[in-house]
């Protein structure tokens, strides 16, 4: 465990609480009066203002993959504030084509890129773009989306609708129509009452039934993240995505492939999909792409699809505009990202950590609180339970104590809250590719101690 920070901050930490409870309106947390107040960091370290230093074993929201304080990215956003802070997409800069080129490098085929700042934003575009290119395409009755229970796609009223939380949901309904969601492939508590090895893989042959079900020609395109994260990360079969690929070849429908967290290295593959042979219609990207220095995501759409934009017509073209979607620091940062990721050998690093994680956190599988472990690349989660046999949910009061526990020992992780009812039962953990085996130790003795004070 690193030492606590002595740097000194200018005003102490009740009186920042103090404004941080008259102003401040914090995301996705109950009212907390007294919350953690980050000053610095540095590698995987996060250093709050009383000089107490914690392992961010969630790399912030599941975005700091190159770790923090890299002087690189700051220095490649600064240069570029100095010469071209701004220019919107409706004509291009230098920067937004060198990181479409090499976005589209990595996805291994030509792709064109359009930009936006958020996960949740590049899903909204693919939903446009989608919905549009099946009118353009003679098939103007094309609108709805497939989703997966227990997926996460953004909180706006369209991603919003994608996503299958109800807990997110169930109090700014109506949402966006045209939305429909099948079960996730979910081997622990199948869906289906099946078990992986004897089963016919129904977790995916459902999509052939509900795109019949709802009749084909209605169906624009199916959505979903290689693992489902924020829903508790839930790893499907290797033959599932493959699977999913021929039923949307076969009746005509789109594949958008959502690697908002996935992405960028994070599965031990540039991208989460490449782990499955599959080659998406369109990709969504965000959180690492500028390893969450600066607000950026993308849309990326196979050529053939994004050139019928380009037909003679009247709208033919995709009339959406984003104002600070691929700013040019953003969008030079991002492509520094992307290099040093690539210098460093950063991806082999996220999957040998997430192999050494995995193997590691074998400490924990005969707690009679743990139902599950699951890895994909440095992606985990414990999946707590009450009763190993039953596997009843654990109960929130043991979840909030290990992550508490954790806490009180230095180290920040995750769980899947807001998602479903009554199963808020899953710690996460995704640390930052700069994460050292000393840390990776300290990470699973935490973790360790921590189910210990069940």
């Amino acid at each position: 465990m690193k030492e606590a920070s002595t740097t000194a901050h200018t005003e102490n930490k009740e009186s920042l609480l103090e404004k941080d409870r008259t102003y401040m309106w914090h995301h996705m947390s109950p009212y907390n009066p007294n919350p953690m107040i980050a000053a610095e960091s540095k590698g995987a370290w996060v250093t709050d203002v009383e000089g107490n230093v914690y392992l961010d074993g969630m790399s912030g929201l599941w975005c700091v993959n190159i770790g923090y304080g890299r002087q690189e990215l700051a220095e490649a956003a600064y240069e570029q504030l100095k010469t071209l802070a701004y220019f919107p997409l409706t004509q291009s800069h230098v920067p937004g084509i060198k990181l479409a080129e090499k976005i589209s490098e990595w996805l291994g085929d030509e792709y064109r890129v359009f930009f936006s700042n958020s996960g949740s934003e590049a899903n909204e575009v693919a939903f446009k773009i989608a919905r549009q290119y099946h009118q353009q395409k003679g098939q103007p009755s094309r609108y709805k989306i497939v989703s997966r229970y227990r997926a996460y796609h953004g909180n706006s009223m369209g991603a919003l609708a994608a996503t299958g939380q109800g807990v997110r949901k169930h109090k700014y309904e109506p949402l966006a129509p045209g939305f429909l969601h099948v079960p996730p492939p979910y081997c622990y508590r199948c869906p289906f009452g099946k078990t992986y090895g004897s089963c016919n893989l129904e977790c995916a042959e459902v999509y052939d039934q509900v795109i019949n079900w709802e009749c084909a020609e209605t169906v624009a395109a199916v959505i979903m993240e290689p693992t489902i994260t924020g829903g508790g990360v839930i790893v499907p079969p290797p033959e599932y995505l493959p699977k999913v690929r021929e039923i949307c070849d076969k009746h005509g429908v789109l594949l958008i492939i959502d690697e908002v967290i996935c992405g960028v290295g994070r599965s031990g593959q540039k991208f989460g999909h490449q782990n499955f042979g599959v080659k998406p219609d369109i990709v969504t990207m965000a959180k690492g792409i500028t390893s969450g220095y600066l607000p950026l995501s993308a849309t990326a759409v196979r050529a053939g699809i994004a050139d019928c934009f380009n037909e003679a017509g009247i709208n033919q073209h995709f009339r959406h505009i984003n104002t600070f979607g691929g700013n040019p620091a953003a969008c030079a940062l991002a492509l520094k990202n992307m290099e040093l990721i690539e210098e460093e050998g950063l991806i082999q690093r996220a999957e040998e950590l997430g192999h050494a994680l995995r193997a590691k956190l074998s400490v924990i599988e005969d707690h009679p609180n743990v139902g599950d472990i699951r890895s994909f690349g440095l992606i985990c989660g414990i999946e707590m339970v009450e009763n190993r046999e039953t596997k009843e949910p654990a109960a929130p009061d043991k979840v909030a104590q290990v992550i508490g526990e954790c806490k009180k020992r230095r180290m920040i992780i995750g769980k899947n809250g807001d998602t479903v009812p009554g199963f808020h039962n899953i710690l996460t953990l995704a640390p930052p590719f700069s994460t050292t085996d000393e840390d990776l130790d300290f990470l699973v003795r935490v973790v360790k101690e921590s189910f210990d004070t069940l």
